[in-house]
């Protein structure tokens, strides 16, 4: 019988409208005369969803019991019994109830899709296999039901059903999706902007290395050899050196320029592997591939060039990174085009990077001024020149030479001393020009074979001989040097720019600047060591005990140390460069710890400003009126009336228990501040808690509006502490709500911690200002003294910390604000167990 074809939605998140799609599809196949049937299908509750259900076929469920619960299944014999063209069939990763037939309802498509039925079926990322952990840390939601990538992939249709996760809030906002007692948890916890954003990524990013892979079946099938570059590829070339971490990570970079790029490391091993490769810098360049999200291959080929060019076109590559040759330029000349010419000259439309590294080339040094103008190899190449040129051109000259070409013969030595001073400068060129005098004296001038030299004319000879070889000797030395001198000015030039540059990037100065100064002058080591002996900075090897050179910088509050070699006097002159861009960066590291200190008094100068004016104000009054009741009564005396009496002493009562109120407030944020604030946790029920503080505050149903979970666990608080961060909390909220309206107060569970959401729809505070509001003494420009010391955010942020939670304000829908009170529950590590559904 043949398979029937499956076709999966994938959403980013429920709500998305996954179910919705597979309905109003199932409908549109149905009004194109195919037989679709509801094999099951989870509505939520949402009246759109039941709405496309209408009009089409619903195979009846199986009810199976479970811990004395019902439980409504997919009856899996009926549908293959009914046996239709098309089967609708809903939560692919569902978990059936015990006593199933299978255990999960990916089995049950497979079954259904064994007996010759089309199914299309929705599932959210969150339950693909592979993605458990990401989801994961991306929620921190752990997922329990789950479906094999396998039964995924190997559909035959995979459609992504799409939402932009703002557009998915505002349809969880007005009630869509959940109910409403859900809606403030889930907008708070799985269903923030973030969450949603890197979910839907995470779909799309999934579907993309789907159709990459069958992009890759259909180029096999058709016999298409040509890289299409659908999605950018980028292979690192790896030979085992220590350069690798350096091409790895520059083909990282590559790639995360573009979204989804796919980093591929790669070595080449010979087929007898006796190639020159590390093991171990292999090993922690794989690891490092591995960690930066790439992956590691290794191939068996003869030519480099060929097999990485073939494994580049097999893997649909769209960048090759490799890096410059670390073969020197007389290697390369006796060994023709290498590895890096072959690959751009075979990569055809792949494009190539080479990439420089510390072994083609030394770390910046500043050139040598003193010495000889030509390094010591180009000198020996001269004489070599000499020695060997000499006997190949008499040879040749003996071989074509007449009794006439003697003008012949001395051009073409005089040629070979000019060629022997340009490459080796004066020493080989003098040497040269006597070889060649003697050779052809010997040779080419009667009597042959033997060296004589009675006529004037050939001293003559061998003396312009030296002199011609020693004029352009000399000028190939004063090029050499000012070419030399030149690269030294660059050098010297690149070294200032650096070291300008360390000094205004700021922090990282110092050492960088130590850093440069040793690479730069080529020391052996350099440390910056403060005047009490502490050291600043260091590079290089420890300082030993024998001679070294020491600096001050600073006037005298430090100095430079350095030792390996003596520098001459010009690069003292840009040591004293350094020194003092050195001297401009501890003295700028000093201004910004000023700074720093200024700033802390600045900022503990504007809470005591603010203490005494809140003291001044909000102290003063209720101590004012106490004093002026208490002495209405003794003026008064016997002359004041019962009520007046008992107004006056209800005034002064008053006045003093606010004034303890305040002094309290002050002494609870001083021993928050402080961390010694005494804490004494218990089991307390939330619900307990929200009444008292509605009992304090003296408010009812008109001014708030409850919506408690009452299967929410006892909460692991200070029942105290709790009730003051409620009160404080609430009494903002019902404050700053609209005349007519009412606040919220929500409870909720989220795994090991319930929320206390406390809203209000009130003005709301700007994002850039909701720090101000813990901050001591802050009323966000409130001027009215009625309010208190403006601690009360301050103490609750406080007394919700010492207790293990935390406080934060979030948006609320639609305007307002919604401050949310987390604490761990009493068993928060306990797991619920059972048959759980589509669920976030």
């Amino acid at each position: 019988m043949k398979r029937g074809r499956l076709r999966v939605l994938l959403g980013a998140a429920p709500g998305v409208g996954k179910t919705y799609e597979m309905l109003e599809e199932g409908r549109r196949l149905a009004a194109e005369g195919h037989e679709v049937v509801i094999a099951i299908v989870e509505t939520h509750g949402r009246a759109a969803t039941a709405a496309q259900a209408e009009g089409l076929e619903v195979i009846p469920r199986r009810e199976v019991a479970h811990r004395g619960v019902a439980l409504a299944e997919m009856d899996l014999d009926a549908v293959l019994a009914r046996h239709p063209r098309i089967a609708l069939v809903d939560e692919l990763a569902h978990t059936n109830a015990p006593g199933s037939t299978n255990e999960k309802r990916w089995q049950d498509v497979e079954a259904i899709l064994g007996a010759g039925i089309d199914v299309i079926t929705t599932v959210n990322v969150q339950h693909i296999a592979s993605l458990g952990d990401v989801v994961e840390k991306i929620t921190g939601v752990a997922q329990r039901e789950t479906v094999p990538d396998a039964i995924v992939r190997a559909a035959d249709q995979i459609e992504v059903v799409d939402l932009a996760p703002q557009s998915l809030r505002d349809r969880l906002a007005a009630g869509f999706v959940y109910p409403a007692e859900r809606i403030d948890a889930a907008l708070s916890n799985y269903f923030r902007l973030g969450n949603l954003t890197a979910l839907r990524e995470l779909a799309l990013l999934w579907l993309a290395d789907e159709v990459d892979s069958a992009l890759q079946r259909y180029r096999v099938e058709q016999g298409i050899e040509g890289s299409w570059q659908a999605r950018e590829r980028v292979v690192v070339a790896l030979t085992g050196g220590a350069e690798g971490e350096t091409l790895v990570r520059r083909g990282a970079r590559i790639a995360a320029r573009s979204a989804g790029g796919e980093l591929l490391a790669v070595h080449v091993s010979s087929q007898d592997g006796l190639r020159g490769e590390e093991p171990g810098a292999l090993a922690s360049q794989r690891a490092l591939v591995e960690s930066l999200g790439g992956t590691y291959h290794q191939v068996v080929g003869e030519d480099v060039a060929a097999s990485l060019v073939d494994f580049a076109r097999s893997v649909n590559a769209s960048q090759l990174v490799i890096g410059v040759s670390r073969r020197g330029r007389l290697g390369a000349a006796l060994t023709g085009p290498g590895i890096g010419a072959t690959v751009i000259r075979l990569s055809g439309d792949i494009d190539v990077h080479i990439v420089n590294h510390s072994r083609a080339g030394g770390r910046f040094a500043l050139p040598r001024l003193s010495g000889p103008a030509l390094s010591a190899k180009r000198r020996i190449l001269g004489f070599v020149t000499a020695l060997v040129g000499g006997p190949l051109l008499s040879w040749l000259l003996i071989a074509t030479g007449t009794e006439d070409s003697i003008t012949t013969d001395v051009l073409a030595y005089q040629l070979l001393v000019v060629v022997v001073s340009l490459i080796g400068g004066i020493w080989p060129a003098v040497f040269a020009a006597v070889l060649s005098g003697l050779t052809l004296d010997f040779l080419f001038i009667d009597p042959l074979y033997t060296v004589t030299i009675d006529d004037p004319d050939h001293a003559l000879s061998l003396v312009l001989y030296v002199i011609i070889a020693i004029l352009v000797s000399v000028v190939v030395d004063q090029a050499a040097r000012r070419a030399r001198a030149a690269r030294r000015a660059a050098a010297e030039s690149e070294l200032l720019a650096t070291v300008a540059g360390s000094v205004l990037r700021g922090e990282s100065a110092v050492p960088a600047l130590v850093s440069r100064a040793r690479e730069a002058f080529g020391l052996a080591g350099v440390r910056l060591v403060a005047s009490d002996g502490s050291v600043l900075a260091t590079d290089g090897e420890p300082l030993r005990d024998g001679r070294r050179v020491e600096l001050p910088v600073g006037d005298g509050r430090a100095r430079l140390e350095l030792h390996g070699r003596d520098l001459d006097a010009t690069e003292r002159r840009l040591l004293d460069v350094v020194v003092a861009q050195l001297a401009a960066a501890l003295e700028r590291t000093d201004l910004a710890e000023t700074a720093a200190e200024a700033g802390v008094l600045a900022e503990t100068d504007q809470v005591r400003s603010a203490l005494l004016s809140a003291v001044s104000h909000d102290l003063r009054r209720p101590l004012a009126a106490a004093v002026a009741a208490l002495g209405g009564l003794r003026a008064a005396g016997d002359h004041l009336s019962a009520d007046d009496r008992r107004e006056l002493l209800e005034t002064a009562d008053e006045s003093l228990a606010t004034l303890s109120v305040l002094v309290t407030d002050l002494l609870d944020v001083s021993r928050v501040q402080a961390g010694v604030l005494a804490i004494s946790l218990a089991p307390v029920d939330p619900a307990d808690v929200v009444l008292a503080a509605l009992d304090e505050l003296d408010l009812g149903p008109d001014d708030v509006e409850l919506s408690l979970d009452p299967d929410l666990p006892p909460l692991r608080a200070d029942p105290v502490l709790l009730q003051r961060v409620m009160v404080n909390v609430l009494s903002n909220a019902v404050r700053f709500t609209p005349p007519g309206g009412r606040a919220r107060v929500a409870t909720s569970r989220l795994g090991g911690v319930a929320e206390i959401r406390v809203i209000d729809h009130g003005p709301g505070v700007a994002p850039e200002r909701r720090d101000d509001m813990f901050a001591p003494f802050q009323r966000l420009g409130d001027t009215d003294n009625t309010v208190g010391l403006g601690l009360g955010l301050a103490l609750s942020r406080g007394f919700a910390e010492g207790m293990g939670g935390t406080l934060t304000p979030e948006d609320t829908p639609g305007g307002g604000l919604t401050m949310v009170i987390a604490l761990p529950v009493e068993n928060g590590d306990a797991v619920a167990s059972g048959i759980t559904r589509e669920t976030p």
